[in-house]
């Protein structure tokens, strides 16, 4: 297993800053999972690491081996495209042993080392296929495969799924996380999809405009995200903000809404002033929904609100409401609430489950765990 650190790491292309003072440690057997949305680095980051791109600044190891100006060859990485790059006119078994003859295994080694990688993707029988016979998630274990045969100290991973339909994307993401549990080996993988994110990393690095933002466990950056476009890009559907006011800073800290509300978040108060104007983040799982004029509600946060729209997902629904006529929410209900457009409800949320972000973009830290936060609920 291999250790990955960067040092302050950046990448130009002219008078063009792509990256600029990336730190980042990847432990031995971390699966490190690369996001953030299009034009912010992560891609050329992964490149950078193979060696397909050269580095501006800063020092890049893996292992004990500086790599900055090292080969791809010497480097003991193997990389997954988001193509499959497959050789169209050899067999499957063939495309997997093409890089081992290369680096001069003989035959026996070939055979045992496609075989055992076979088996544990479950393409063992088709290894005598060409690849226009197969389908697009086999023909993704078959690159994966290619990789895995290499022994590398290091996967890299580049959108591998992003050209598999919805039903196999969640069953190679299934199969990703258990080959990574089953070789311990160290994976860093780059996405656009939050969802993979969280469901397959030990570690996330938000990056945006060629930084990385954040980097941690997933329910770290879901429960504590340090700014707002963490806590915007990390969750599905997005954070729900809300302008607001800072009224008291004492004991517990209170807020007022544009429309006269009040509300009141469990935070770290060292960040705020009286009279500052903050933002207020409810994620749509921890609102409520409660009959309009209903009472005896938890005192975080409370909105009289019409429902705009419901989508309907069958296991919940997003309820898209608007209060004071201009501020749009989304709540996540249960598969029971029943709601139409144009009904009057009361959207609320205890002080635990609030975000309030100064002018700045950054997070005032959460005070309570998450575990105290409830979910979405029916309406009473």
């Amino acid at each position: 297993m291999t250790r990955v650190t960067l040092d302050n790491v950046s990448k130009t292309y002219g008078h063009t800053t792509v990256l600029q003072g990336v730190n980042l440690q990847i432990e031995s057997g971390e699966f490190v999972v690369l996001v953030g949305p299009s034009g912010c680095g992560k891609t050329t980051l992964l490149r950078m690491l193979c060696g397909l791109e050269d580095i501006t600044g800063g020092e890049m190891r893996i292992g004990d081996d500086v790599v900055n100006h090292l080969p791809p060859a010497q480097r003991g990485i193997a990389m997954v495209f988001q193509s499959y790059a497959l050789y169209p006119h050899m067999s499957v078994y063939d495309n997997m042993a093409f890089g081992l003859k290369l680096h001069g295994a003989d035959k026996a080694e070939r055979r045992r080392r496609i075989d055992k990688a076979a088996r544990s993707l479950q393409i063992d029988h088709l290894l005598d296929r060409k690849p226009r016979e197969l389908s697009g998630g086999q023909r993704q274990r078959v690159a994966i495969g290619r990789a895995i045969v290499r022994e590398p100290r290091l996967f890299l991973f580049d959108e591998p799924l992003s050209n598999l339909d919805a039903s196999l994307r969640v069953k190679t993401r299934v199969e990703l996380a258990r080959l990574h549990r089953d070789l311990g080996a160290t994976m860093v993988y780059v996405t656009h999809d939050q969802v993979e994110a969280m469901t397959l990393g030990d570690k996330i690095v938000v990056m945006h405009e060629g930084r990385v933002q954040q980097a941690g466990a997933p329910l770290e950056l879901y429960q504590q995200p340090v700014n707002r476009f963490v806590a915007s890009f990390i969750g599905s559907p997005q954070i729900n903000l809300l302008p607001a006011k800072v009224i008291a800073t004492g004991a517990e800290v209170r807020f007022e809404l544009p429309f006269g509300q009040p509300a009141r978040a469990m935070v770290d108060t060292a960040r705020l002033l009286e009279g500052q104007a903050v933002e207020i983040g409810v994620r749509p799982e921890h609102f409520r929904l409660a009959e309009a004029g209903a009472t005896g509600l938890a005192d975080g946060i409370r909105l009289d609100a019409e429902v705009v729209l419901v989508e309907q997902l069958g296991e919940s629904h997003l309820v898209h409401l608007r209060a004071d006529d201009h501020h749009d929410l989304v709540v996540r209900g249960n598969a029971h609430t029943r709601l139409r457009a144009g009904e009057r409800v009361v959207a609320w949320a205890p002080a635990e489950a609030l975000h309030v972000f100064i002018a700045d973009g950054r997070a005032c830290r959460r005070l309570f765990p998450e575990g105290a936060v409830g979910t979405a609920g029916q309406v009473h």
